[in-house]
């Protein structure tokens, strides 16, 4: 009997036994997939991971809202290159403090962080000057402080610089590509930032060096906008509480820049047609106005227009009027009107004594006929006495 139980009994625990083996290998298939994984994957993940923070995220958009992107098929626009004085007041904003303090720093020190850190993208400057904003064009951060001689400190892949050796002292100028266009799908005419290159400007004229400029890398607006949100610059020498962000400054065209080229179909900048700096300036000027006249008549002429212009025409008909009404003209009119009164008064005094001299005359004249009437009366009224 008890070999029979033993019989009945073998084939319930040998079961057991598998399924027990059965859960214990897959709990150590589950831990293996969980803690090792193929190489190659966990490669692709690390460049998704590094992918995903160097581009700024939804997140970071909402938070810093940015203006809205230009549409790649717009009825009218003209690209446009302009250089960024800082030494200009309108653009000092950009330039100070040149080395961060209490918070604050400026646009240069800002990107050249945010490059490091790989916040951003930057693109390598070529030759001919155009933006290159393609993924094979794209330089490293230690390229560029290698080419402009810029110290940092290098522990692996990692790599520190010094405030005191970020060169935002030496960026007094920006290159600038604006787009002017007209989207129909709003209606509106816009002026859009679309890329930002500093310049080194090394050498100075105080010693007799000639000042050189270096062109150190272009950055997409589009992607440093969100980035730029955080920038907080002064809005006014005045209200020191006023305070905008960088790309509200840009977005709202606060900077002043001159035009140095413009996109054209032989890719000529404005100093290879243009003999002095006359003749840039009414080159410049020339095409200012052309974009301002082409805003201006977009709608026809308009009653605002009509009237903006009536009210130049008055204004300069009041500056004519008072330069009549200057001391000059006073002065000049006090002359002439005292000579014509001179003039009148000999004329006066001539035409008086002549009156007198005429009225002398007759009164001789009538004294003298009187006498001789007198006279002749006398005589014919005289009678002789004849004697007797």
């Amino acid at each position: 009997m008890n070999n029979l139980h033993n019989q009945h009994n073998a084939p319930r625990t040998s079961c057991n036994g598998m399924w027990r083996n059965f859960m214990v290998g897959l709990l150590l298939c589950s831990c293996l997939a969980t803690v090792a994984q193929p190489p190659a994957r966990l490669k692709q993940q690390q460049s998704r991971q590094e992918k995903n923070e160097q581009v700024p995220t939804a997140s970071a958009y909402r938070e810093f809202p940015t203006a809205q992107p230009m549409p790649q098929q717009v009825a009218w626009r003209r690209d446009i290159y302009r250089s960024i004085d800082l030494s200009k007041d309108a653009n000092a904003v950009l330039y100070f403090p040149t080395t961060p303090q209490n918070g604050q720093m400026n646009l240069f020190t800002f990107l050249f962080k945010q490059l490091l850190r790989g916040q951003i993208k930057a693109y390598d400057y070529t030759i001919d000057g155009n933006e290159n904003l393609t993924e094979k064009n794209m330089v490293k951060a230690k390229e560029l402080m290698d080419r402009y001689e810029i110290f940092y400190e290098s522990k692996g892949d990692k790599v520190r610089v010094n405030d005191a050796d970020i060169p935002s002292e030496q960026v007094k100028m920006y290159y600038l590509k604006e787009s002017v266009y007209y989207d129909q799908h709003t209606a509106s005419f816009r002026h859009k930032v679309t890329a930002l290159c500093p310049v080194l400007v090394r050498g100075s004229d105080e010693f007799g060096e000639q000042a050189l400029t270096y062109p150190m890398f272009w950055v997409k607006y589009d992607e440093i906008a969100p980035q730029l949100g955080k920038l907080m610059l002064m809005g006014s020498n005045y209200n020191n509480a006023a305070m905008m962000s960088a790309d509200d400054y840009f977005t709202m065209n606060c900077y002043k820049g001159d035009i140095y080229k413009t996109t054209n179909l032989q890719d000529k900048i404005l100093s290879n047609y243009c003999t002095n700096d006359s003749a840039m300036r009414k080159e410049q000027r020339r095409i200012e106005r052309q974009l301002v006249d082409f805003e201006d008549r977009m709608w026809g002429r308009d009653s605002v227009a009509m009237a903006k212009e009536a009210a130049e025409a008055a204004k300069a008909d009041s500056l004519a009027a008072l330069e009549k009404d200057s001391p000059k003209a006073l002065k000049r009119r006090s002359r002439t009107t005292g000579r014509r009164t001179s003039l009148t008064a000999k004329a006066e005094k001539t035409s008086s004594k002549s009156t007198s001299k005429s009225t002398k005359v007759k009164k001789e004249r009538k004294t003298r006929v009187k006498s001789t009437t007198s006279r002749s009366s006398r005589g014919g009224y005289s009678v002789r006495r004849e004697r007797r």
